[in-house]
């Protein structure tokens, strides 16, 4: 489940990229979550009793809809824009060390060595990505949307964990999304950009298609963590980059110019992942 939930991740991410050649990521972010919504409330009338709702749990999820999973889809849609899909899956896998490192702030975990070794290959990996972006073409002050959308759905994870302890992770990633559609429609709305949500055909199909496998792939990854030890788990799920690199070559063109450069990042990057996660 987790290997499928990262190839879900990637193929999310490569019709993204498709999607955006003929439209923007206003509409790429608007109709991904969308999806997301339809999707997982469904989900929850046909399988969630009605006794297993609980509101207390709302709060918590409605703050990570609000705060992460706006802030994360939106940039990660501009990542893949501004700096194409592999080298944004890199970096946006980042945010199991980022979740690490609150994790550390804000709980008081304790530093180990597979902590230290997995942010040092990380650091490399992704230095070696910013290298890049003059052979790829883009500048590496670019990166900054790829960290800001890794970032945010490192808050979600902090979030949603404190959630979980209320409500069971179907009916939580739904009021989730709810909340994430409300703040992504008033975001669309405050910045005048209600005409940027029209797009053709094709790219309506290629937005439609990423928020069905980003959210079916969320959907499987908490599933394995309901069968199997995050250790094992969080590692598998972090392959994705790995999997937009093999979809980058299987389909020339899909994802832009890949060099050696983007692909030892990524490597590197899933390499320091399966360190922070998969040793402990």
């Amino acid at each position: 489940m987790a290997l499928t939930s990262a190839l879900c991740s990637a193929v999310a991410t490569i019709l993204i990229q498709r999607g955006l050649r003929r439209s923007n990521f206003y509409a790429g972010f608007w109709i991904n979550v969308l999806v997301g919504v339809i999707g997982l409330w469904s989900a929850v009338f046909l399988f969630v009793p009605r006794e297993a709702y609980s509101w207390r749990a709302v709060p918590y999820f409605v703050l990570s809809g609000a705060l992460g999973t706006t802030g994360g889809r939106l940039f990660r849609v501009i990542a893949i824009e501004k700096v194409g899909a592999p080298v944004a899956a890199s970096i946006g896998n980042l945010t199991p060390l980022m979740s690490t490192g609150l994790a550390i702030l804000l709980l008081g975990e304790h530093v180990t060595l597979p902590i230290v070794m997995g942010t040092l290959v990380i650091v490399f990996g992704t230095l070696l990505l910013s290298q890049s972006g003059r052979h790829v073409g883009f500048a590496p002050r670019q990166l900054v949307y790829p960290f800001v959308s890794a970032s945010c759905f490192a808050v979600v994870a902090i979030i949603r964990k404190l959630g979980l302890f209320h409500a069971g992770p179907l009916f939580g990633s739904a009021v989730n999304m709810a909340a994430a559609m409300i703040t992504s429609t008033t975001f669309v709305l405050a910045t005048g950009n209600w005409g940027a949500l029209r797009c053709d055909r094709r790219s309506l199909l290629y937005f439609a298609g990423a928020g069905a496998c980003e959210n079916t792939g969320v959907l499987l990854f908490l599933m394995a963590l309901g069968l199997g030890e995050v250790s094992v788990v969080t590692p598998l799920a972090g392959v994705a980059p790995l999997f937009v690199l093999l979809l980058a070559r299987l389909f020339p063109g899909a994802a832009g110019k890949v060099g050696w450069r983007v692909v030892v990042g990524a490597v590197l990057i899933v390499l320091g992942v399966f360190l922070l996660t998969g040793w402990r």
